[in-house]
């Protein structure tokens, strides 16, 4: 399975993501499927994917021109896609994907959430987006979805599209239930 990864790329955060990043990234390769990511060599970015590929994994980067020209590529990408901006990087990262997974991410991290969520809500695709929630940092987002969910906001059960998992082995059997 192609697993995509939606994820911070900043350093200064929590060091149990990191730690919880990097055991999802061996467990990807362990159960041989590869990540698709933003190809980014910072942050939780940097984890997944070398994490992934020194355990064996195959790591797929669809990366801005300009994380290249600012020097912030990946350096354990298997496969390179270079994309011009933002929006195709999502496009391509939803398209080569088989599932999303969330992991603490910031403004982006909550773009690409939505936008893969949206997008399936109106039959373009039938992803799910799983939100890791680790050590409860979706909570305030899962409220909000509920407080929307319960205003009428959201057509439907957006469970139906995004849903929260609470450690690796939720998610382990989440992912294996959808393979």
């Amino acid at each position: 399975m192609k697993i995509g990864i939606f994820c911070s790329a900043n350093s200064n955060i929590d060091p149990d993501f990191f730690t919880m990043t990097e055991e999802l990234g061996r467990w990807m390769a362990d159960n041989g499927h590869a990540v698709v990511y933003g190809g980014c060599d910072m942050g939780l970015m940097k984890t997944i994917g070398h994490a992934v590929h020194d355990n064996g994994g195959m790591t797929i980067g669809v990366v801005p021109r300009i994380i290249e020209e600012r020097g912030t590529e990946a350096t354990c990408l298997d496969v390179h896609i270079p994309v011009d901006n933002l929006s195709d990087r999502k496009d391509i990262m939803l398209m080569q994907s088989d599932v999303i997974v969330a992991l603490p991410g910031g403004i982006g991290t909550l773009d690409e959430v939505f936008t893969v969520a949206a997008s399936k809500t109106i039959g373009y695709h039938q992803k799910m987006v799983i939100l890791y929630n680790m050590k409860g940092f979706w909570d305030s987002t899962i409220a909000l979805l509920d407080d929307l969910q319960a205003k009428g906001m959201i057509r439907g059960d957006y469970h139906r599209m995004i849903i929260s998992v609470s450690n690796l082995e939720e998610l382990a059997q989440v992912l294996t239930e959808i393979q």
